[in-house]
């Protein structure tokens, strides 16, 4: 099996805040969703990431520190990451379909580990 990076990416929690019963119900899918995938044996990892960081990045030569995340348009981040174990690129793209981050109209990124 390969590994593959599943980048997440999401609305900016800060534009919106769910209400509590939201928050409850959305983890609760997270939660179902990483026990099935560990079930069966495609789970690796993954992690949310905080909404506060640094973006550096290089311009003509110059480096530029800003205040982050890198946000990908302006009302959407990265907001986590996964790890997941999969045959092919067409297998880990049907696993993620059942994803809970489009719950929250965020979608995701599979890239192949090297």
């Amino acid at each position: 099996m390969k590994t593959y990076l599943v980048l997440i990416r999401e609305p900016d929690g800060r534009a919106t805040v769910p209400s509590p019963e939201e928050t409850h119900r959305h983890q609760f899918h997270w939660k179902t969703w990483i026990d099935e995938m560990i079930a069966k044996e495609h789970w690796q990892g993954g992690n949310s990431l905080s909404l506060t960081g640094k973006v550096v990045r290089s311009s003509t030569g110059n480096l530029e520190v800003r205040d982050g995340p890198y946000r990908v348009h302006e009302q959407e981040i990265v907001g986590g990451y996964l790890l997941i174990r999969a045959n092919d690129l067409d297998e880990a793209t049907t696993l993620l379909q059942t994803c809970p981050v489009f719950d929250a109209d965020g979608f995701i990124e599979i890239r192949e580990m090297m």
